[in-house]
């Protein structure tokens, strides 16, 4: 016998989430849709759930899944039901996934690709600056600190560096053009040498750093053959680099080079430095960061030598990361990198739109209170309340039509409400009413405890009548210019 499974949601979702559900059959498992009493489903909390929920309600049920958005500790709820409670996806046109693919979670804890995170100007800082700059790279996800020297100018501080690189815990490389820098940098202690050729082997044999092995001449996979040869005479570990050149510079040839020297070394170290692409291509850096790292999953390369020059890679090294761990999973499930994370998809997203105009129109439709519901589907921007509906695409074209002029805190939450709601309807991104749109790795966002109830926005404080700050209270608009439907309303 099938196990039973009770949705909660909320008045207006209601009829949505058992479409959804009808849709989704055959299901492994029966189901209940139970609606707590509550319009917004987004509202609900799990003191809510325990003052409302009756046993009655869950007899014979395993489980009850609310809705993403759900206030509260639901290990606690759980205790007292009896039963399990999870949060579902934070959209109801997300529940195929989170039953499918998506309800097992990729694991992105595992990786198989080191990154050496270059400090390019590490002498023009001082000792802080560098380690400033490195504890950075490492939240950013780096493994190795690259201390990069730079043509003609002196370096006096690198054994200091390298010294408190080391005590803070790091692993260092010195990536240098000058062969003296790099003899003081083994001898300073420095884990890697970038980078040393046939003709400067040499160093190898003094020291016990892990030298990556660059041709001699450009291009030339006969003299990185011949320095992998070298040190395997020598008996010491290497990284063989075939170097990527960038676009129009030989970045095709570069990339046959890479897959040559694997398929004559099968189990070689290799590198591969990303700098020549996200740093020397105007285009965003997280869509080349997964090309490359989908080259370097399949060739197996496990160093990356990655950098942050330019302001448009400002979040590189976060993108390597999260490349690195999406490819891992997807290759080790034998499967596409997609629906694994969200974090490089930061312009658009996949599933943009979660309600089609026609849904809009009959959720507005049973609306019964004044409360502002603003959403977004490829028309445009659609606001609504009990007394109509509006369609545009231009925030400015709601101002007229808007009753704020006596409450500026209101009209400045929805001022921020449909600037939000009109860039993700023109980059297509997901919006929902109170919430920042999502940019991926490329912001850094608070992390929301949902054990805890959300903070009451500034716009909502001191206000001497009902609040209207939230989709659950907000003021009407105005009826002379309300109406029924998208297909009725001035533009």
């Amino acid at each position: 016998m099938a196990e039973t499974i009770l949705f909660l949601t909320g008045k207006l979702a209601q009829p949505s989430v058992e479409k959804v559900l009808q849709e989704m059959a055959p299901l492994p498992f029966d189901y209940r849709v139970h609606q707590l009493g509550l319009s917004v489903a987004a509202l609900m909390t799990d003191k809510m759930i325990a003052r409302r929920l009756k046993p009655k309600d869950y007899a014979g049920c395993k489980q009850i899944i609310v809705p993403g958005r759900c206030r509260g500790d639901l290990a606690e709820l759980s205790k007292l039901l009896g039963l399990e409670v999870v949060r579902g996806p934070d959209e109801i046109k997300d529940l195929p996934l989170f039953f499918g693919k998506a309800r097992k979670i990729p694991d992105l804890s595992r990786y198989d690709v080191n990154i050496f995170a270059e400090i390019v100007d590490a002498p023009q800082r001082d000792i802080e600056g560098i380690l400033e700059r490195a504890r950075y790279y490492r939240e950013s996800g780096a493994n190795v600190i690259d201390i990069g020297c730079l043509p003609e100018e002196k370096f006096p501080l690198m054994e200091e560096a390298i010294a408190a690189l080391h005590q803070d815990g790091f692993k260092v490389s010195v990536d240098s053009l000058s062969l003296d820098d790099l003899r003081r940098a083994a001898k300073a202690g420095a884990d890697y040498l970038l980078s040393l050729t046939e003709d400067t082997i040499d160093l190898a044999k003094e020291t016990d750093a892990i030298p990556i092995l660059v041709p001699a001449e450009p291009g030339s996979l006969a003299s990185l053959e011949r320095a992998m040869e070298a040190m395997d005479k020598i008996g010491k570990p290497w990284i063989a680099d075939p170097i990527l050149d960038p676009i129009h510079f030989g970045l095709t040839e570069s990339i046959v080079r890479y897959h040559t020297l694997r398929q004559k070394y099968p189990e070689a170290p290799m590198m591969m430095g990303v700098g020549n692409l996200t740093e020397l291509t105007d285009a965003d850096t997280s869509g080349i960061n997964a090309l490359l790292f989908g080259i370097i999953s399949e060739l197996k390369i496990t160093n990356v030598l990655a950098t942050e020059v330019s302001p448009h890679a400002r979040r590189a090294i976060k993108e390597a990361d999260i490349a690195r761990r999406m490819m891992f999973a997807a290759r080790d499930d034998n499967s596409l990198p997609r629906d694994i994370t969200a974090d490089l998809l930061v312009s658009h997203d996949r599933r943009p739109f979660t309600d089609t105009e026609q849904e809009i129109i009959q959720l507005s439709e049973n609306i019964k209170d004044p409360n502002y519901r603003i959403k977004i589907a490829p028309k445009g921007v659609y606001v609504f309340n009990r007394d109509g509906l509006i369609q545009d695409t231009d925030p400015f074209a709601f101002y007229p039509q808007l009753q704020v002029k006596d409450d500026p805190g209101h009209a400045f939450y929805l001022g921020v409400e449909l600037a939000r709601a009109q860039i993700a309807w023109q980059l297509g991104k997901r919006y929902t009413q109170d919430e920042d749109l999502q940019w991926g790795c490329a912001v850094d966002l608070e992390q929301e405890d949902l054990n805890e109830q959300k903070a009451e926005g500034t716009t909502m404080k001191k206000r001497s009548q009902r609040a209207c700050g939230t989709a659950e209270a907000e003021t009407p608009i105005k009826k002379e210019r309300a109406c029924g439907t998208a297909d009725q309303q001035d533009t």
